[in-house]
């Protein structure tokens, strides 16, 4: 990948990479197709400053989907999934999770090599939020038969819908939004 290299890049090296991938993001996002050409110049480089950095388009996508997978598993980390209380975690995970997703979505959407980067911290992120629910199940808030792969991939469901349907939203008020709808479901309340 263009994006790490054997040594720790330099502080402006670092920027450089950052600013290309945050502009790579809002280009890919609105044309897919877009050249490194048109990544450059929203970024404010030279075309020779991301052909430095990224041998290709593809290991531009790849650096990307890998910086954006970063940001979810730090953003899952921060909640504290092993030590916070099972929903005081669920809580500050889905929000944390809401706003990376919100940003960083084209990069998020790439198929991630099977052995690459990017498709282990997801892995590592669904290993997290598999936790959190065993917290929770252990806690009570979920039924203690219930299937935790199906949960997390209908609280994935939950997290994408919501992004759909209102990606400018509060992240704490979508939070709270998912989380009731993952554990109490839409049913009416006693």
């Amino acid at each position: 990948m263009g994006e790490a290299t054997a040594r720790p890049l330099r502080a402006d090296a670092e920027r450089s990479v950052r600013v290309i991938l945050e502009a790579a993001e809002r280009v890919l996002a609105a044309d897919p197709g877009a050249s490194l050409e048109q990544v450059a110049a929203a970024a404010g480089v030279a075309r020779t400053t991301v052909h430095r950095r990224f041998a290709s388009r593809q290991a531009l996508v790849e650096a990307l989907a890998s910086s954006a997978a970063r940001r979810l598993a730090d953003a899952v980390d921060d909640g504290r999934p092993d030590t916070a209380p099972p929903l005081v975690a669920m809580h500050r995970i889905t929000a944390n999770v809401l706003q990376v997703k919100g940003a960083w979505a084209f990069a998020l959407e790439q198929a991630a090599e099977p052995s690459g980067e990017a498709a282990d911290l997801q892995r590592e992120v669904d290993r997290r939020c598999v936790t959190v629910l065993e917290r929770a199940r252990d806690e009570g808030l979920i039924d203690a038969a219930a299937d935790l792969d199906w949960v997390r991939r209908v609280y994935y469901a939950l997290l994408g819908e919501t992004l759909r349907g209102d990606p400018a939203g509060d992240p704490d008020v979508l939070a709270a939004r998912v989380v009731d709808t993952l554990l109490r479901g839409a049913g009416p309340r006693p």
